[in-house]
């Protein structure tokens, strides 16, 4: 089951922030939490309809069960900025970090949903 969680805007519309396997990891490894997850933020009208796009991009096993991990509210800014309202980035690793690096930024689904070229 991939973590997750919502969040309802004052407008009425709703984030929903999900932990899923990476749609491009190799099949032979196991995936597990931190490895090759990632978190995907989706903006919409309520949280059936932010599933159903994820379904509709070709992530058929999505569900949420529960509020277990909500966005935060840095999360809710990047979705609410972006143009499509439909992000991801590799998820976050829940230990502490051993230096300070430099987060990652957030990158539209279409480059998480791109296919490999194909091999000639």
């Amino acid at each position: 089951m991939a973590a997750g969680g919502f969040c309802k805007l004052p407008s009425g519309s709703v984030v929903v922030a999900l932990n899923l396997p990476s749609p491009t990891a190799p099949t032979g490894r196991p995936t597990g939490v931190g490895l090759d997850d990632v978190r995907v933020l989706v903006l919409a009208q309520n949280r059936a309809r932010a599933l159903t796009r994820l379904r509709n991009l070709g992530l058929r096993a999505v569900y949420l069960r529960g509020n277990a991990a909500p966005p935060s509210p840095d999360e809710i800014t990047a979705v609410l900025h972006h143009p499509d309202g439909l992000i991801w980035r590799t998820a976050p690793d829940n230990g502490v970090p051993s230096a300070p690096e430099r987060p990652e930024l957030w990158h539209p689904i279409r480059s998480l949903l791109r296919r490999p070229p194909a091999r000639v």
